[in-house]
């Protein structure tokens, strides 16, 4: 049987404090703290590292990283950050049920759960109209 692996993103922050107290909104606690670095993890295999910024790598409003979140709760998530969404979750045409939002820096943050991994209930509650 072959081994899993994960991959983990380590997203730079120009405030490890701001963007640890952002990603515990999503269910992210710390695991490890550095003078700086932090590690957060969800419980469930989710991780993310923190990094301080170097200077010049991330531009307000041009921050290039972004994260994708897995996660069956999508319309809990997004209810608890409704001040934070950069629109309502919805049914995407790539198979997806998500949101989006930023972080502290500018970093995309998507949140969903593959369509077809969901109830016939829970996706014709959220289809978008045509």
């Amino acid at each position: 049987m072959a081994q899993r692996h994960t991959v983990t993103a380590i997203l730079p922050c120009s405030n490890l404090d701001a963007s640890e107290a952002f990603y515990a909104r999503l269910g992210f606690k710390p695991d490890a703290a550095y003078d700086n670095y932090r590690i957060l993890s969800d419980g469930k295999g989710g991780e993310i590292h923190l990094t301080a910024a170097v200077g010049g790598w991330l531009v307000r409003l041009h921050n290039p990283f972004g994260i994708y979140i897995y996660s069956e709760d999508v319309d809990e998530l997004a209810a608890s950050l409704g001040d934070l969404l950069l629109g309502t979750p919805e049914e995407k045409s790539w198979g997806m049920y998500e949101f989006a939002l930023s972080d502290p820096d500018g970093t995309l943050v998507r949140v969903g759960w593959p369509s077809a991994m969901k109830t016939p209930d829970e996706r014709c509650f959220h289809t978008p109209p045509t």
